[in-house]
């Protein structure tokens, strides 16, 4: 049998993919990014999860590759351009999932692991965010993350398949210097592009209620969050569905503490801007990461100083690998 991993080209998709393969587990992708693969031997399959065909090629694919099992992240994910483009997250994001979940029914598969975010919780409050707090999502790309949530929990009850949701707090850092994340819409990238054209690096909003005035996330490197995929498809093996876990540290970090970090790394010395808040943007989200260590066993292994050192690597060394839009 083998694992399909949907958007198993991107950032996050290739770290997964790459980790499946060195555990020795079959992996198929569907991503429908152009340029390169970036995984080993495994077999990609080009699909947009949306297109009119998606439904019937998918069914094909888990067919022909004896698939039992689902990695789901292939969706849009930028905060400030699901608030300007709403209808195409909304379309993109549930409607790949629906017709995702309509190729499985009548398959061999057993087991489904979809990819959501932090962004459920909207405006949390507390110290620490668990899994239980209040989902308000203030923003589209976050409503539809907790709308996928729902439909994979009703689906799996209907189609008889073990489902787990991954909240992701901030992902970033690179477990393998080809794939780092290109991306420039997230803090780490914006601030490595602006650092490499000799600009001064932005922060969104220094008058939030934190030690420094700029927002606190959890920062977790994207090879512990690649290793929870494969810890939850090993519990959903024998183990019971479970409707969501935080994917975090614990920790919270400012953005001001990451971006000069990241000055540091780079030997550039520069002072960062401040500029006004983004829209969608919250003041603070840390996990409550007790409920994944005791169902899944995660602890994680890196912290702000690796995932900084690991990112500015990546980038020194010229990644092949960006975080694609796909779906």
């Amino acid at each position: 049998m083998a694992v399909l991993v949907t958007g198993g080209l991107g950032y996050i998709g290739s770290h997964v993919t790459r980790l499946l393969e060195e555990a020795g587990d079959r992996v198929v992708v569907i991503d429908r990014a152009e340029g390169p693969p970036t995984v080993g031997c495994s077999p990609v399959v080009r699909l947009d999860l949306a297109a009119g065909d998606a439904v019937e090629r998918v069914r094909e694919v888990l067919g022909e590759h004896q698939v039992d099992a689902i990695v789901h992240l292939a969706a849009l994910k930028q905060v400030e351009e699901s608030v300007r483009r709403p209808l195409e997250y909304y379309g993109a994001n549930l409607g790949g999932l629906v017709d995702l979940l309509s190729a499985v029914e009548g398959t061999a598969v057993s087991r489904f692991v979809f990819s959501s975010s932090a962004a459920v919780y909207g405006e949390a409050s507390g110290d620490r965010v668990d899994e239980d707090a209040a989902t308000n999502p203030v923003n589209p790309y976050g409503r539809t993350k907790l709308a996928g949530e729902w439909l994979v929990r009703a689906a799996g009850r209907a189609l008889g398949i073990r489902t787990m949701s991954l909240r992701y707090f901030n992902v970033a850092g690179a477990g393998w210097a080809d794939l780092g994340d290109r991306s420039r819409a997230n803090l780490v990238g914006s601030v490595i592009d602006a650092l490499d054209r000799g600009e001064r690096p932005a922060i969104y909003g220094v008058d939030y209620p934190t030690a420094d005035g700029t927002a606190r996330r959890d920062f977790v490197h994207v090879l512990d969050l690649a290793a929870a995929h494969l810890r939850a498809l090993e519990h959903l093996r024998d183990g019971p569905s479970v409707d969501a876990l935080n994917i975090g540290t614990g920790s919270g970090t400012t953005v001001r503490t990451v971006v000069d970090a990241l000055v540091a790394e780079s030997g550039r010395g520069v002072i960062p801007r401040r500029l006004p808040r983004r829209a969608g943007d919250t003041a603070s989200v840390v996990a409550d990461t007790s409920r994944a260590r005791s169902v899944l066993g995660l602890e994680p292994g890196c912290d702000v100083a690796s995932i900084v050192a690991s990112a500015w690597e990546a980038h020194r060394r010229g990644s092949t690998t960006a975080e694609r839009p796909t779906t």
